[in-house]
């Protein structure tokens, strides 16, 4: 079985790595291939994964390259983990906004807006070419960001694809510790958009532990998504810490604009640097704990994870972006939602669950239809549609703020948008 890796060169490729070669019960890969289009990050990156590998007994081929078609031919698993543009690109999408009033943020609001603009249209590109000539039956799985905008994107045009994020995972490993119990014990009543989710329960052993969290163990709970107890009890849920962006989008943008405030692409691109400069000592055999500032944690579990259910059909509940189709009610069948979904062979199949709250819905229903208008702006180059993206987008929604960042974005992303600029291209 070959996997392919798009963005191999990224920091985040040993992890995956790492969770690969912890799955080679149900994940026997025969060829790991890590794409990337930066030869010097890919040579440092497949260099220490190659250690890795060697270290952990890996028996299989481990390929590097920067030919796409190459690292696709064949591959029963397309992995996406790229980022158009890079931190630089990222920078922009966390500062202009700023400027505008609205909260700079790389997947939520305009932040986010401007990166699925870049992303989608690549991600397409690859899951065509991944029909194309991947092995028969192909998954593509997308771990890049805007996840839920992008799986969108190519569920709505019939691509094999499966989105991911790490926010659920995370969850559950940490009411796992809380309770002291293994991991799958643990089932998540996680409910919403990638990134606008909340936890309406969870599980031990079947039995709904929620109620006693919000009793005994509130003020860590309060640390962890940054939200007060008074909050989250009135919610009766846990939402994931991107609801901070919804719930206090004054505050968060308050610190965003204090003196001296560092963006989180000027901390992520410092701590690449150290970890590039790790990776390239050739006695690393193991992911470096500094991996863990990087962000995406369990990132590696959650995506070896699914790819070894996939493969195995082990018909295991695993938190994946999908359609919708009639699991959650009040959202049309083919919106992608955030929901738990039992994986075999055949994908990812979502199980039923109970209405969402009011509250909760209005804001599903708002941030979907604004994925879908950021879908077809992405897609087709239109200014018009881009447009009426942002004004649907929660946290823009006011014409005034919505013309002039607009021109701004697709400006500083000129490079990355010939849709938007065919003239250029």
């Amino acid at each position: 079985m070959k996997v392919a890796v798009v963005g191999g060169g990224s920091t985040y490729t040993p992890e995956l790595v790492e969770g690969f070669v912890s799955h080679t019960d149900r994940l026997p890969v025969d060829e790991l291939v890590l794409l990337d289009i930066d030869a010097e990050r890919l040579d440092v990156v497949g260099s220490f994964a190659r250690r890795i590998l060697d270290h952990r007994g890996f028996a299989g081929t481990l390929t590097l390259t920067d030919n796409r078609s190459q690292a696709i031919e064949g591959a029963a698993y397309v992995i996406v983990q790229l980022r158009v543009g890079g931190q630089a690109a990222r920078l922009t999408d966390e500062t202009i906004p700023i400027e505008f009033g609205c909260i700079g943020q790389e997947t939520t609001g305009p932040g986010g807006f401007a990166k699925a603009l870049r992303t989608v249209p690549i991600v397409l590109d690859i899951a065509e070419e991944t029909a194309g000539r991947g092995a028969k039956d192909a998954w593509v799985v997308d771990f890049t960001n805007p996840v839920g905008i992008v799986t969108q994107a190519l569920l709505d045009q019939g691509h094999r694809a499966i989105g991911l994020c790490n926010v659920a995972i995370g969850f559950q490993r940490r009411f796992a510790a809380h309770f002291g119990v293994q991991p799958e014990r643990v089932q998540l009543g996680h409910v919403g958009l990638n990134h606008l989710s909340w936890e309406r329960s969870v599980r031990v052993d079947g039995i709904d532990r929620l109620p006693e969290l919000l009793q005994t163990d509130i003020e860590s709970i309060e640390d962890e998504v940054d939200m007060p107890g008074d909050l989250i009890r009135l919610l009766g849920a846990i939402p994931s810490y991107y609801l901070r962006y919804y719930y206090f989008t004054d505050d968060v943008l308050r610190e965003l604009r204090e003196p001296g405030h560092r963006t989180r692409a000027e901390e992520v691109k410092a701590i690449e640097r150290q970890l590039l400069d790790m990776y390239r000592d050739p006695a690393l055999v193991e992911k470096p704990k500094l991996l863990e500032e990087r962000g995406g944690a369990f990132y590696s579990e959650a995506a070896a994870q699914l790819v070894a259910s996939l493969h195995a059909g082990t018909g295991d509940v695993q938190v994946v972006d999908v359609r919708n189709d009639g699991a959650l009610p009040g959202l049309p069948d083919d919106a992608v939602v955030e929901i738990p979904a039992r994986i075999d062979r055949d994908g990812a199949h979502p199980l039923p669950l109970d209405p969402m709250a009011q509250e909760f819905l209005g804001l599903v229903e708002q941030a979907k239809a604004y994925e879908r208008l950021a879908v077809e702006a992405a897609t087709t180059g239109s200014r018009t549609v881009a447009l009426r993206a942002l004004l649907a987008n929660p946290l823009v929604a006011q014409w005034d703020r919505a013309t002039g960042l607009l021109d701004m974005l697709l400006d500083a992303n000129r490079r990355y948008l010939p849709r938007f600029f065919p003239d250029d291209a």
